[in-house]
């Protein structure tokens, strides 16, 4: 592998836990939480792929509302007026994983330039890093609203590398989720898998430069590389 220059981050599920909108969920819906969560992740995700492949681009506020609605009608819960709209907004309010906070300031501090590459559109990607305090670790937010077309189409992945300045062979990026990490990898970038479950690789034809547990292991190795 050739030397790093840059990193860029995927935000959802890579650097915060999409999953800690569940105790939200929970107050709205006591006993529903985790399926709440579990099923608007998925169903927020899809609405993504479906969107971009019909060519009909929203952004990232409308797909994850819709996908609310949808998640509370399959469950059977009542849609309670303004629940959307709260809900939705701990969307904004993710919890960092835990060793975030201190990875990026190891890489900060080692001098390594960092954005991040999102299907999130320019103000929640704002928003997320800003009210986490995390705001100092990044360069710059490059969003899918710049292209209109959810990752993980190669256009997001072209914008990102355009934007950092670096060929994408000198260029880490870095994703918890398999077909982010799968597409990244195929469209050329340098690869680092942060698999937090244990599951087994995307069968799409990729595989990552590296597979870590969490961000820490993934620091390790790259200032270790440096």
């Amino acid at each position: 592998m050739q030397k790093i220059h840059a990193m860029i981050f995927d935000l959802y599920g890579t650097l915060y836990d999409v999953h800690s909108v569940s105790q939200a969920c929970e107050q709205a819906y006591p006993g529903h939480g985790d399926a709440i969560a579990i099923l608007w992740r998925q169903k927020q995700l899809d609405y993504t792929w479906l969107r971009s492949l019909m060519e009909r681009y929203a952004d990232f506020e409308t797909v994850t509302e819709d996908a609310l609605r949808f998640t509370c009608i399959k469950l059977g819960l009542p849609l309670l007026a303004g629940t959307v709209r709260q809900l939705s907004d701990q969307y904004l309010h993710l919890d960092p994983h835990p060793e975030t906070p201190a990875t990026l300031r190891r890489l900060r501090d080692a001098g390594v330039p960092m954005i991040i590459a999102s299907n999130g559109s320019r103000n929640t990607i704002n928003q997320v890093v800003s009210n986490s305090g995390l705001k100092w670790a990044f360069d710059q937010f490059v969003s899918v609203d710049d292209v209109e077309v959810f990752k993980p189409h190669r256009k997001i992945y072209l914008l990102a590398e355009q934007r950092v300045g670096y060929p994408r062979e000198n260029i880490l990026y870095v994703s918890a989720n398999g077909w982010d990490a799968s597409a990244a990898s195929l469209f050329g970038f340098p690869v680092c898998w942060v698999n937090r479950d244990g599951g087994p690789l995307e069968e799409l034809g990729a595989t990552p430069a590296i597979i870590v547990p969490d961000l820490a292991a993934m620091a390790d190795w790259l200032l270790e590389l440096r």
